[in-house]
């Protein structure tokens, strides 16, 4: 049966597909293949396995290295990925990035110490980046497909399985490392396995819908009567126009802004609010599922009441509760603090697929969205680089240089959510003659 064709589908008297809810089947897809994936976020749990055991006692700095180039290759990845899907469907490309990805783990657990740091970084880093951004960007661009009346939603759910990756696979890695303390790579190979079945299980019931596909009930108001369609954009002219370099950049700062906080989380949590280093670990774990929730949340927010309206309240809200951080000496008050910064940093991954969407089209969605995501890249690499240097080399940080300057970079950022708007052929009032 070939993508494009979608067997719960049935004909209307127009001769279009209806959708039934077995377009939700894909959903379920999505959100299988985006647990597998998203167990990236774990890391820090191979971090300290990795500085800890005796084959390897790897510095900081060593144990950040796998997945510094893991999210350096996402982009890499999610453009070739989204380029592809454009042309040949979603099942494929996202089977190739599920294999390509669980590959890359398994090599990984044939590493046995420092010796192999080198291994360890190509197989988990270079190999696994790259699949893991080539899968992230299908479901992704897909379900805007299928769901133009939910848009915001539904790629809030497609990337919120990403965000929930963490929490699934924290407590596995963690047993299944405690099993041989020495050799942490070890559990790569089960995690491995485990992520090649849901990513190909979730996968295999990717399609794209059929030509004709409408959602019965629901008009867009390009195609209102009398209206001319809307202008799907390629990615050249996409990258011809402000938006696509604004929209690029308003990702960059809110995921900049957030992951400033996420990059200190266990140490500022003990440093500021006094928790204990076991209580720390607990809370981050906690916060992990913000950083899941707030991808459907905002997405969906979104919606209702408008997309540059949802990032403006990100950066917004992350502004000022990183200025009141530093000053939250009461535990309930941090924690409060940062699950709304774990919620806007997700809510920047939720919303942005449906904005790209709404501003250039969904034909070329894959590889229009993909290109956006070097934002991802760029913020996740920037954010944790100015947050320790502005914290200083002391034994005590400074969380309010710290904090306070990331916080007032994010509320300076909203102004940039006024002057983007949706290019004029994408526009309402501009898609009617005359």
């Amino acid at each position: 049966m070939s993508e494009t064709q979608d067997p719960g589908a049935r004909s209307t008297d127009q001769g279009q597909q209806a959708p039934t809810l077995n377009r939700w089947w894909l959903v379920g897809g999505g959100l299988l293949l985006q647990f597998s994936i998203g167990a990236v976020y774990a890391w820090s749990v191979f971090a300290k396995a990795y500085q800890d055991a005796e084959p390897w006692q790897l510095t900081k700095v060593e144990a950040s290295l796998p997945f510094t180039v893991t999210i350096a290759m996402i982009f890499i990845g999610s453009y070739l990925g989204g380029r592809v899907q454009d042309r040949r469907g979603p099942r494929v490309v996202a089977l190739a990035g599920g294999v390509i990805y669980a590959v890359g783990i398994v090599l990984a657990s044939f590493t046995r110490g420092s010796e192999d740091l080198w291994l360890l970084i190509a197989s988990y880093g270079v190999i696994s980046g790259f699949g893991l951004g080539v899968a992230y960007i299908v479901p992704i661009a897909m379900l805007q497909k299928w769901f133009p009346d939910k848009k915001g939603l539904i790629t809030g759910l497609a990337v919120g399985g990403f965000g929930f990756g963490a929490v699934l696979t924290s407590p596995v890695a963690s047993w299944l490392i405690g099993m041989d303390e020495d050799q942490p790579s070890k559990a790569f190979l089960w995690l491995g396995l485990a992520y090649l079945v849901m990513s190909l299980v979730g996968a295999s019931v990717f399609r794209n819908p059929p030509s004709g596909y409408v959602v019965p009930g629901y008009e867009q108001a390009s195609a209102a009567a009398g209206a001319v369609a809307a202008k799907d954009y390629t990615e050249k002219e996409a990258l011809r126009t402000p938006q696509w370099y604004l929209l690029t950049a308003i990702l960059t700062l809110n995921v900049a802004a957030g992951i400033a906080l996420i990059s200190q989380a266990a140490g500022s949590a003990e440093g500021l609010a006094g928790y204990s280093g076991g209580a720390a670990a607990t809370v981050v774990g906690v916060l992990a599922i913000f950083n899941g929730g707030g991808r459907i949340v905002w997405a969906a927010a979104s919606d209702s009441v408008g997309r540059m309206p949802a990032f403006a309240a990100m950066l917004a809200l992350q502004g000022v509760c990183l200025i009141v951080l530093p000053h939250a000496s009461n535990q309930v008050l941090w924690f409060v603090l940062a699950a709304v910064i774990y919620l806007c940093y997700g809510g920047g991954f939720g919303t942005m697929p449906a904005t790209a969407g709404d501003f250039f089209g969904v034909k070329n969605a894959g590889g229009i969205y993909g290109l956006m995501l070097i934002g991802w890249s760029l913020g996740g690499v920037l954010g944790p680089i100015l947050i320790s240097a502005l914290f200083g080399d002391g034994d005590t940080p400074d969380y309010t240089l710290g904090y306070t300057t990331i916080g007032i970079i994010a509320l300076v950022s909203v102004a940039l959510t006024f002057v983007t708007k949706v290019p004029r052929e994408r526009r309402a009032d501009a898609a009617t003659p005359g």
